[in-house]
């Protein structure tokens, strides 16, 4: 088959990856434009865009695919080409339904969760916020809908207790590469069972805001546990920024601490709601990112101290 493939970040390289080192032609990628970056404001390709160019397949980077030149040129790309499938991964843009309808298999999002629950811009973060047991990544045939199409193929992962946004999001990268293969697989064979979303099943998976990485130490311990995990916390400490990484939930009770205070100086625990969580892995402001013992090394803690 001939496939054109469309992605953006880091999660969709394997994408990418399966389909170059597959028997398919990858005609063309298309991902968002360069941004700058740094000091001196330097473009940054993309890693979907770095990828490609390893392979020497034809890159496109169109502001948008819905209105303006760079539209009606990415179009007359796509019907020159006449791609039997195009397959999105994290691309960044809603496709048109002029798009959705070009293909001979039209055109097969892969998405990272068990749909229909957490459709939207960041699924993976949602499933650790809420404190989700499992999720896994769903191929679904595109509609005009946001993550609305026919379910395709589903693999479901158990989510560790502390596992944290980026090592969920490294999990879920190769496997969507997996899934990948395997609905391509059935593709060609005229093999899919394509099924129907239930809406009433449906939760949405809003983007992330910058806000939400604020530790709460009046939620209970399981909540701040899950903030760190999903968007990664941010705390006071002696009037500075500290940013936590990993994070466990403490065992034993607490009774009589106050909320967001130091309950025990030697792992670093902090008193929640209901608990207490321990910080494993931090950021000082203006320092790098350390594990708790070596943060501990060069700072001695006061129990009772209050965080926040």
């Amino acid at each position: 088959m001939k496939i054109v493939f469309m992605g953006t970040p880091e999660f969709a390289v394997p994408c990418l990856r399966t389909l170059a080192e597959s028997s398919h032609e990858t005609a063309a990628v298309f991902t968002q434009p360069d941004k700058p970056k740094g000091r001196g404001y330097k473009l940054i390709p993309t890693p979907v865009k770095a990828a490609a160019e390893e392979y020497g397949i034809p890159v496109y980077q169109p502001l948008s695919l819905r209105k303006g030149d760079d539209a009606e040129a990415s179009m007359k790309i796509l019907r020159d080409i006449v791609p039997d499938l195009i397959v999105v991964t994290a691309y960044g843009q809603i496709l048109p339904k002029e798009i959705l309808e070009l293909p001979k298999y039209g055109c097969i999002n892969i998405h990272a969760s068990l749909l229909p629950k957490y459709r939207g811009a960041a699924p993976i973060n949602w499933v650790l916020l809420n404190g989700e047991k499992e999720t896994g990544v769903t191929s679904m045939q595109m509609s005009e809908g946001l993550d609305t199409g026919d379910m395709l193929i589903k693999r479901a992962t158990k989510i560790g207790e502390n596992e944290t946004y980026e090592e969920l999001y490294a999990r879920l990268s190769a496997m969507g590469g997996e899934v990948l293969a395997e609905t391509i697989d059935a593709v060609e064979k005229g093999a899919l069972k394509p099924e129907v979303q239930d809406d009433s099943l449906s939760c949405y998976s809003p983007m992330i805001r910058k806000e939400m990485s604020a530790l709460d130490f009046n939620k209970s311990a399981a909540e701040v546990h899950n903030t760190i995990r999903g968007v990664t916390g941010f705390t006071m400490l002696e009037g500075k920024r500290l940013k936590v990484f990993k994070s466990e939930i403490a065992q034993g009770s607490f009774d009589g601490a106050e909320n967001g205070a130091v309950v025990d100086t030697a792992s670093f625990a902090v008193k929640c709601g209901d608990g207490a969580v321990i910080f494993r892995e931090v950021q000082p402001e203006g320092k790098k990112r350390m594990k708790t013992e070596d943060f501990l090394r060069g700072k001695k803690l006061v129990k009772g101290e209050i965080l926040g």
